[in-house]
């Protein structure tokens, strides 16, 4: 133990991060200290007192934090050596004095203040809880700026570990504290001697990326760390940026900013605007995750659309280009959701929050509690984002795929093995993937980790994603190409993720390797982690024992969205287990069906049962093996699916479909009608209506999986040889009949279109035929349906086969479409079963109601519909009570509507009966978008505080799903624009005819746009022409941001010219344009009041009176508005 001292300035070394310095006094003197508290003199002329105010000081504080590396708490010691780096300036002792005893006296002056504002805010804190409650007093609704400081409150408390700088809030701020950082963690590297400004240059140059998804390649790092090289002279120096292995602890640096001023010097264009921040955190001074927030009057989704907005405004560039994750919230919903560009940010994959037992977790302060702190931020944007080399796109993780990965952490410490039941489409792929890396860099016992696949899966997707998220890891994932190459990477000193299949390791085990030998004996006691997707069928329960029975030392970890249970088990052989559980062990995590669909993971099911009705055996093959019943299948699948298939998306962006038979010969038999069927070679023909929007309908292929292929007695090869050659046709591929594993890899990735090229209508397919492939393990977010034209399944392959079609995808895909076509008593008991199954006992979550109750649901709609607004036209009129109804009728009945339109009973002419037109819905959609306008205008006038009653409150985001677009999407062709000047670097290069092709497909749908809207046609026109001429013009730029640009100069042109005719304020007018509705000029009275009627009159020979002028200056106005503005704004 150490004596104190009197005038000493003293340290804590356990707890310096904290600041926990003093000046001792002689108050101190005498008490005893452990080695933890070291004590300094001071040097003759340095006054005590003045140092204490100096050590006060922000910057000092930060020195400390960065002086002591290491985890929370204890581990974080104070390094001295570092501390007493730190430089301060000294004035002369007598000013030193006198410096001091002035803050003295300011110190004890606001001391003396603060105690009477604590007085008064006491009185005040009495008064409101004893004066002023009433027993139903509403809660205010919290200021954004009060949300905010209570987020960083919470960021900062206790053993978070973030600290909060208040002091950075330029780019330039941000710059220098990233250099001091990168400085001191590299100062072994650095030999001592800071970056030159010409040798940092080098380092921001290397830190602004092009993309979300390039920061993300750079973050992986090299061996897990992040770094910069910097040329000095002759040699390279690579500096560590950030080290994922110090997560909590080591070099790492976490720090919390708000108020970021985003406004760049060049930024003076009239419409650029001021652009603050709300809070970001950064590790090690770079960016990382950015939060908006707004107050519970606004949606959580005000947020989201002004980050998109930020990004198409170029605002995450330079040092903010390296941001992972977007955090947005209103207080009482939060979400997030990974960084993408301004085209590519879809509301669809953002994530809310859930804890282990799948409860939510909306409210922001919990969400920080659970996300935002320190550990779990930085193993989010470390450990749980990943790089889809496909998409060329990050991946954040949704919260039941990292539980479940914890949960294989957890058991394998203990040497448990165990399964996990998450619902298929759910990404059981991505979460295997991590599950697998994380093992193997987790668990230092590991020797390999093993990715277990079945061989009939060699062909689908699931390796190829595997492959894709693997690419740009840190950890080695290698497929063994034969049975001796699985050997050498088995006998390897390497620890790395194999990818193998299971008759690949049995015939290793089996007959390769001869016991006794040392090859025999390293392999044997490997201590392997086995990984298995689709775990209920691709390890039976004997190759299972087998292996284990080698592996004597091997976990095991099954992946599955159908586990066998007693109701559906394994077929009894000895004693072998018969369930999922039995086989693997303990489940450790669930997600259903019913989680996934009130997560937003996943979509419900719409099933129809399209069989004949009135046969006495529905098992009898006959019934269905005919060409009567082959051609009614197909008429429901090329004229009855316009919905199903999105054709109300118009060109590009309908949906795909499988049809799926129970044998190739009937396979076979489809392709060929449905060849005839596009020839005009039957009685059925293709509805014009479906012509107008795709003339090249149905664009189809067929397709078997790799053992299906070799069952050769069943396949026709000349048949297959004829599809094949019919897709090279349509495509431009060379496939023969011994490249079908190459052939099945191209059609996977044509139906997924994650590649920008398939993106265009060119190179999309409509229709897949199928027998088994596909059916599982296949994750196509654009595909909707599935045609069943076979018998039920059993449970666990019916779930596995509709689960193909409710992925996530657009605005317009609300749920996966079933339409079976034989034995529809049978098959709706099956799909019942199946469904409570696998979703805790019910059906109702997962499967929509049949035709039989949302048809008449959609009559009483439309009969609430009309008591509410008999037509469009009484609706301008209302109230904004009246109006709310109003939005709240049409929501219901535009829900029903659009469900009713996805059934292939529906059809255009029923509507006759119903009473109501397209045309009649379209007016309705246009008032209700007014409506809804109006309303939010008018609670953001309510700066009450109180919310609207519960009846009185509507969904502001609720996008019309029965409304038809079929023209040309802006933002499609923009989409199209955008991967003609930035293709993906790692693309392959593009030829100039194919270049040309591509432009030229852009200048056709250009034209069709043409048609309804000339003036953004125009600009679009324009654009593409200097692309044409110059391929690198606006290269690596946002064409959204260009267009949007272009037509707001067009805006202001137009502005301009109005008001130098008329002699209106052009500030007046511009606010006209920006919110005229229902043909009313919001402020024409202001306009009136502000035109310069004597300027006109002066230079006019024959001047209209002036309430003539007024009225033609008005009619004119509404004109321009009408024909030049508002084709402008409402394109967007």
């Amino acid at each position: 133990m150490f004596r104190v001292a009197a005038d000493k300035f003293i340290v804590n070394i356990t707890f310096g991060w904290e600041h926990a310095v003093a000046i001792t006094d002689e108050n101190d003197a005498g008490k005893l200290v452990s080695h933890r508290f070291p004590q300094y003199s001071f040097n003759a002329g340095m006054n005590p007192n003045f140092f204490r105010y100096l050590i006060l000081d922000e910057n000092f504080k930060h020195h400390l934090e960065l002086s002591s590396p290491g985890g929370a708490g204890r581990n974080r010691v104070l390094k001295l050596s570092d501390m007493l780096e730190y430089k301060m300036n000294f004035p002369s002792e007598a000013e030193q004095k006198k410096i001091a005893a002035y803050f003295d006296d300011l110190d004890n002056l606001i001391t003396l203040h603060h105690r009477k504002q604590i007085y008064v805010l006491n009185t005040q804190l009495y008064a409101k809880t004893t004066l002023f409650i009433t027993k139903e007093k509403k809660k205010m609704p919290e200021l954004e700026k009060v949300i905010e400081d209570k987020l960083i409150e919470q960021l900062v408390f206790g053993e978070s570990q973030w600290t909060y700088r208040e002091d950075l809030k330029t780019e330039e701020d941000l710059w220098k504290n990233f250099r001091y950082i990168l400085e001191q963690n590299n100062k072994a590297r650095l030999d001592g001697q800071p970056l030159s400004d010409a040798e940092f240059e080098q380092v921001k140059n290397q830190l602004q990326f092009s993309s979300f998804y390039k920061a993300g390649e750079w973050l992986v790092g090299e061996n897990g760390k992040a770094m910069v090289h910097v040329q000095r002279d002759t040699e390279k120096l690579h500096l560590v940026v950030m080290n994922h292995e110090h997560i909590a602890g080591g070099s790492s640096v976490y720090e919390v900013i708000n108020q970021y001023n985003a406004l760049k010097d060049d930024d003076i264009t009239a419409v650029a605007r001021d652009r603050r921040f709300d809070v970001t955190l950064m590790i090690n001074g770079l960016p990382m995750i950015h939060i908006e927030l707004k107050n519970r009057q606004h949606s959580y989704m005000d947020a989201f659309y002004q980050i998109k907005k930020y990004i198409s405004e170029g605002k995450f560039t330079g040092i903010f280009s390296a941001v992972q994750m977007f955090v947005i919230s209103n207080g009482v919903d939060t979400k997030y959701f990974a960084a993408a560009s301004d085209t590519e940010l879809n509301p669809k994959f953002m994530s809310g929050w859930v804890d282990t037992e799948n409860n939510p977790v909306a409210d922001y302060i919990d969400f920080a509690k659970n996300v935002l702190r320190i550990p779990e931020a930085h193993e989010m944007i470390a450990r749980y984002t990943v790089l889809d080399e496909d998409a060329k796109r990050l991946i954040l993780l949704r919260p039941y795929q990292i539980h479940a990965i914890e949960s294989i952490r957890e058991a394998s410490k203990t040497g448990k093995s165990g399964f996990v039941w998450h619902t298929t489409g759910s990404g059981k792929t991505l979460t295997s993937y991590k599950a697998t890396r994380n093992l193997l860099m987790d668990i230092p016992a590991i020797d390999k980790a093993i990715f277990l696949i079945d061989r009939k899966d060699l062909d689908t997707q699931t390796t190829m994603a595997f492959q894709a998220y693997a690419n740009n890891d840190l950890v080695d994932v290698d497929e063994t190409d034969n049975v001796n190459d699985l050997k050498k990477k088995l006998k390897s000193d390497d620890r790395q993720v194999i990818v193998t299949t299971i008759q690949k390791m049995q015939i290793l085990i089996c007959k390769r390797l001869q016991e006794g030998t040392s090859e025999y004996n390293k392999i044997k006691n490997l201590k392997i982690a086995f990984v298995v997707d689709e775990c209920h069928r691709a390890v039976t329960p004997k190759t299972k024992r087998e292996l284990e029975r080698f592996f004597g030392r091997s976990l095991w970890y099954g992946f599955t969205g159908t586990p066998r249970f007693a109701e559906n088990p394994y077929p009894q052989m000895g004693d072998l287990p018969r369930t999922t559980e039995e086989l693997y062990g303990k489940r450790l995590h669930k997600y259903t069906i019913q989680n996934a669909i009130h997560d937003n993971a996943v979509l419900g099911f719409q099933v129809e049962h399209n069989g004949p009705k009135n046969i006495t055996d529905e098992t009898d093959a006959s019934a269905y093996d005919n060409e009567t019943h082959m051609l009614r299948v197909l008429d429901i699948i090329l004229n009855k699916s316009y919905h199903k298939l999105g054709f109300q998306n118009g060109k590009g962006q309908t949906y795909e479909g499988l049809l799926t038979t129970s044998s190739i010969q009937i396979a076979q038999k489809y392709y060929e009608l449905l060849t005839k069927v596009k020839n005009g070679e039957t009685s059925l023909e293709i509805d014009e209506k479906i012509k107008q929007v795709l003339p090249d309908f149905p664009k189809f292929a067929i397709t078997y999986s790799v053992t299906e292929n070799e069952e050769g007695s069943h396949v026709n090869q000349e048949k297959m040889q004829k599809s094949l050659d019919d897709y090279n046709q349509m495509f431009g591929t060379k496939y023969e009949l011994s490249q079908i594993q190459g052939y099945n890899g191209n059609l996977n990735k044509r139906l997924a279109r994650k590649d920008a090229k398939f993106k265009s209508r060119s190179e999309q397919l409509d229709l897949v035929i199928v027998v088994d492939r596909l059916l599982t393990g296949f994750d196509a977010p654009c595909m909707s349906t599935i045609f069943i034209d076979r018998q039920p399944m059993g449970p666990h392959d019916l779930i596995q086969a509709f689960s193909r079609t409710n992925r996530i995808f657009d605005k317009n895909k609300t749920y996966g479409q079933i339409v079976t076509f034989q034995a529809p008593k049978l098959f709706k008991e099956s799909v019942d079963n199946a469904v409570k199954l696998y979703s805790a006992g019910s059906t109702g979550t997962a499967i929509l109601a049949e035709w039989e109750e949302i048809e008449p649901a959609f009559r009483k709609s439309l009969a609430a519909l009309r008591v509410s607004a008999e037509t469009p036209e009484e609706v301008t009129p209302m109230s904004i009570k009246e109006k709310k109804v109003f939005v709240k009728m049409f929501q219901t009945f535009d829900r029903l509507f659009a469900q009713l339109k996805s059934f292939t009973q529906y059809d255009d002419s029923m509507l006759e009966e119903y009473g109501i037109t397209e045309e009649e819905y379209d007016k309705y959609a246009g008032v209700y978008k007014n409506a809804v306008e109006e309303i939010k205008i008018a609670e953001g006038r309510d700066d009450s505080g109180n919310e609207p009653p519960e009846d009185e409150t509507i969904d502001v985001d609720y996008e019309l799903m029965a409304y038809s677009s079929t023209k040309i999407d802006y933002e499609y062709i923009i989409n199209l624009i955008q991967n003609i000047v930035t293709p993906d670097e790692d693309a392959e290069a593009v030829s100039l005819e194919e270049r040309q092709k591509q432009i030229d497909e852009v200048k056709q749908y250009i034209e069709e746009m043409r048609k309804d809207n000339p003036r953004v046609a125009e600009i679009m026109t324009n654009l593409v022409s200097e692309i044409e001429e110059d391929e690198n013009k606006y290269k690596g730029q946002s064409i959204l941001n260009i267009v949007e640009n272009m037509k707001r100069e067009c805006i202001e042109k137009v502005v301009s010219d109005f008001c130098v005719t008329w002699y209106a304020s052009k500030e007046d007018v511009m606010y006209a344009a920006l919110h005229y509705r229902n043909g009313e000029i919001p402020n024409e009275s202001v306009i009136k009041a502000t035109i310069d009627y004597q300027s006109y009159k002066s230079v006019q020979e024959k001047a209209l009176p002036k309430f003539k002028y007024y009225a033609k200056c008005m009619a004119e106005l509404k004109k321009t508005l009408d024909e030049e503005i508002k084709p402008l704004i409402s394109v967007a």
